[in-house]
């Protein structure tokens, strides 16, 4: 807002020349008529804006998570699908980090929650679909593209509605399958077909990647809840027993990395259904 000063100018005609000073009463008839004013403009100072920076702690954990999304599907290209595989579940770990950094030093921000957002769609929407479908489904034809594009959809709009709904969903569970555990589950499969660890015929691999694909893709958007695990605070104390499940998971990951991984996801994946019948059949909230 521009503001004004009025700056009044003493008519100094009107005094007699004497030499003595004026009276106070000769000054006071001198300023009444005869004081020209004049209006100048103010210009308030403006405030300096501050730099907005960004924390760097939490968005280099999501860069690093993104840089593995962008390296499995540069080894997806190449025909490194093991690698590749290996790739999405390192974006897993790091996407899993980002988060519990920024919530444990008080670093969160909005740029951090878009940038996250954005990181996820390509390591859990674009990269598990362009390694699937550099894998197995390209040998399916239309079909296969379209596999790869509905999990691919899938991906982008459950990120959105993520996005959107984030302060009215229970923070306990998640609407549909988040999307890094749907891309763990094709590359999951990935992973452990590559290594001839099922026993499938290859000319059924596709034809199950398809299966899995459209799967993942339609189960994202679905309205069926999954356990998100942010009630578990790592600051505070946990049962002895969890303990021993984490140290049963670790060493049945370290023994059959593939076959453990995939059973794990897969079991993930179907909690939700299951929580969902549960309520249905018992007319009672899951929590």
């Amino acid at each position: 807002m521009t503001t004004f000063r009025r700056r009044g100018r003493i008519d100094r005609s009107r005094l007699t020349h004497r030499r003595t000073e004026p009276t106070q009463a000769e000054w006071a008839d001198a300023l009444g008529d005869g004081v020209d004013y004049e209006v100048e403009e103010l210009h308030p100072p403006k405030p300096r804006l501050r730099s907005k920076g960004i924390y760097l702690l939490p968005n280099a954990f999501t860069t690093a998570a993104l840089f593995s999304g962008f390296f499995a599907i540069v080894n997806a290209m190449n025909h490194q699908f093991e690698i590749a595989a290996i790739a999405i579940f390192a974006s897993l770990v790091l996407d899993g980090m980002d988060g519990r950094v920024a919530r444990m030093t008080n670093t969160q921000s909005a740029f951090g929650e878009q940038y996250d957002s954005l990181a996820d769609m390509v390591s859990f929407g674009v990269a598990p679909a362009l390694v699937a479908y550099e894998w197995a489904l390209k040998d399916l034809g239309k079909w296969g593209w379209l596999a790869a594009f509905t999990y691919c959809a899938g991906a982008a709009l459950r990120l959105a509605r993520f996005n959107v709904n984030t302060g009215v969903v229970d923070k306990k569970f998640f609407q549909g399958l988040p999307s890094p555990a749907a891309g763990s589950l094709i590359a999951g499969f990935i992973w452990l077909a590559d290594d001839n660890k099922i026993p499938v015929r290859d000319t059924a691999i596709p034809w199950i990647t398809f299966l899995i694909a459209v799967y993942a893709g339609l189960t994202m958007v679905s309205n069926a809840r999954f356990y998100s695990g942010k009630a578990l605070d790592v600051r505070y104390r946990v049962p002895f027993g969890v303990m021993v499940l984490l140290i049963l998971t670790f060493v049945l990951i370290s023994s059959n990395p593939p076959l453990t991984l995939f059973g794990l996801f897969v079991v993930y994946s179907i909690s939700g259904y299951v929580i969902w019948a549960w309520e249905h059949l018992s007319g009672k909230r899951f929590s």
